[in-house]
């Protein structure tokens, strides 16, 4: 990607520095509130001069850890995320996390530090290839070989993230670029000519689209995080209302709009609302609206839509067609567009009919648990967290089955409350997520909701929560198996539990305790109620480890290879 930079010299101010403290400057420019990291050889002039400067640090127990709270800072500031972490298995331990924000669309800036530049190349010690390895999951990466370039690059690849679909950016800094003195400039007006984002529509799709939806008998709206990357809820519900369409939400794309409207449909996909994924299957109009069409939204894309003209709404054109085939394309940011829909205020269509339809499925089929008084079902304690919370916390969670009870049985009717792992399916994401999440809104409940394998692969964060004091609730709902995997080998593989099932736990509350951390354990459902109560009154870090139906699935379920109107595990 080559660069086009100006200086603006009535602005301009150079000054010598050393690459590190190039670094940090350019960060406080920026308006860097916080970094994840961890440092290391190849990183130790960066952290010497991070050393009084000002620039809070939050010192996570692991990369992986770091690079997943600047995650969940991201999911809920809008801001980047900023990681620094050494070279080597410092840089190896980040690539999941890039992936992670990759294919989810979350804003990072990413700093790694590399051994010199006379040595790169010789299989140095803690030398690894970090450009060839993490070119396919960022958006951009550089490797820095001149100290007085830093500047324009860290200019550049905040620029990157944060504009057209977000995304990671990782600059590479050689330890002796960092010790390097050079000319620090920061006054520069980007110009990237093979990067040049689309935000503005065009014209005649906008009516293009106008027009398919004056026409339709049966619309339906998917609207997936691209609304929220967008900042255009307010926008989307003000266009819902206007044309009186029926909406469905992405996982990603929950709080995009109020859970409680009546024109919601619930989320669509492999475990969504049989309503949503019936609309989907029989409208004759589906608005995409920052969604991707991801495999576990169309199930077997022979019967995705396949009655439908397809509108698709997106700022990375590379997502129009590549799934499903698009009939109105438009190019752009979520926001601009749905402003211009609603000022075009086009005639509505006559939808009545469908409308009433999809009522009579959201009374006839809705989402389903067997109660008991005997265990706790997981979706009965989420749903005690939503009433303990007045569905105002932020949920973060791992991936599973407690991620998918959480996106069914909580409702999300504001933007920014929902922190998880999307594209990626990421185990242990959900602590440190929350971190990163508290750190973004202090005032808000921040609940970590768990399953006992991801908490297994992260808890040392509890660390960080205690250190810092943060009010996280963390939720463990222990099945003592891997509950998704167990899931599915036992309807798919005849209940062969091949290695899903744990023969040996920890005592998650002794261990919670070693970190400093307050712990309980829920057994039965007569003490839910108390400890909810008691959880929720008070601003302080708790550990809540629930037992729960070790054998209770998630439906409805689309199976895979299946459309996504042959749901099983569907009552009515």
């Amino acid at each position: 990607m080559s660069a086009n930079v100006q200086l603006d010299d009535k602005k301009t101010k150079c000054t010598t520095m050393s690459g590190a403290e190039m670094l940090i400057e350019a960060l406080k420019r920026e308006k860097v509130e916080v970094i994840f990291g961890y440092p290391g050889g190849a990183v130790l002039p960066i952290y010497d001069k991070l050393y009084n400067s000002g620039v809070f640090h939050v010192l996570t127990r692991h990369e992986q850890g770091g690079i997943h709270a600047a995650e969940g800072y991201a999911r809920i500031s809008g801001k980047p995320g900023v990681v620094i972490a050494t070279s080597g298995p410092g840089a190896t331990n980040l690539i999941t996390g890039l992936a992670d924000a990759m294919i989810d669309s979350l804003p990072l800036v990413v700093f790694t530090g590399q051994v010199a530049t006379t040595v790169i190349g010789s299989d140095a010690f803690q030398e690894a290839d970090v450009i060839g390895i993490t070119m396919p999951v960022t958006k951009h990466n550089y490797q820095v070989r001149d100290v007085n370039d830093l500047p324009r690059i860290i200019k550049e690849a905040f620029h990157i993230a944060t504009t057209g679909r977000p995304g990671p950016v990782l600059i590479d800094i050689p330890k002796d670029v960092s010790v390097t003195e050079g000319t620090f400039q920061y006054d520069y007006t980007i110009s990237l000519p093979g990067y040049q984002p689309t935000t503005e529509p065009n014209y005649l799709q906008i009516r293009r689209l106008v027009e398919a939806v004056s026409r339709a008998k049966k619309p339906v709206i998917l609207a997936g995080a691209g609304v929220l990357h967008a900042k255009a809820a307010k926008e989307l519900k003000t266009y819902v209302e206007q044309q009186q369409i029926p909406i469905t939400n992405t996982l990603l794309g929950l709080g995009s709009f109020p859970a409680d409207h009546p024109l919601f449909l619930g989320m669509a996909g492999m475990h969504g609302t049989y309503t949503a994924n019936m609309a989907l299957y029989e409208c004759d109009l589906l608005i995409s609206i920052g969604a991707r069409f991801d495999d576990r939204v169309t199930g077997n894309l022979t019967h995705f839509a396949p009655n439908a003209t397809v509108a698709h709404i997106d700022i990375d054109p590379a997502e129009i067609g590549k799934n499903v085939k698009t009939h109105i394309p438009v190019v752009g940011d979520a926001r601009i567009v749905l402003q211009m829909l609603i000022e075009q205020d086009g005639k509505r269509s006559e939808n009545a009919e469908w409308i009433e339809h999809l009522n009579r499925y959201k009374k006839d089929y809705p989402l389903w648990y067997e109660n008991s008084t005997e265990v706790i079902k997981p979706q009965a304690l989420i749903e005690k967290i939503y009433e303990f919370t007045n569905g105002e916390a932020i949920v973060t969670t791992d991936v599973g089955q407690h991620q998918m009870w959480a996106a069914q049985f909580y409702k999300f009717n504001s933007p920014n409350r929902w922190v998880t792992s999307g594209g990626l399916g990421t185990m242990g994401f959900g602590l440190p997520s929350a971190i990163g999440a508290q750190l973004a809104d202090r005032e808000r409940t921040v609940v970590a909701l768990l399953g006992d394998g991801g908490f297994q692969m992260t808890f040392q964060e509890l660390a960080v929560i205690k250190e810092l004091n943060l009010p996280i609730k963390v939720i463990v709902l222990n099945n003592n198996s891997l509950g998704m995997v167990r899931q599915w080998q036992e309807i798919f593989y005849e209940k062969r539990y091949s290695h899903s099932v744990f023969q040996a736990q920890p005592d998650f509350v002794k261990l919670s305790e070693a970190f400093g951390i307050k712990g309980r354990r829920v057994q039965s459902t007569d003490e839910i109620e108390q400890v909810m109560r008691h959880t929720f009154n008070n601003r302080e870090p708790e550990f809540i480890e629930v037992l729960v139906e070790p054998e209770e699935n998630v439906y409805p379920m689309v199976a895979p290879g299946k459309g996504i109107h042959e749901m099983v595990g569907v009552k009515k």
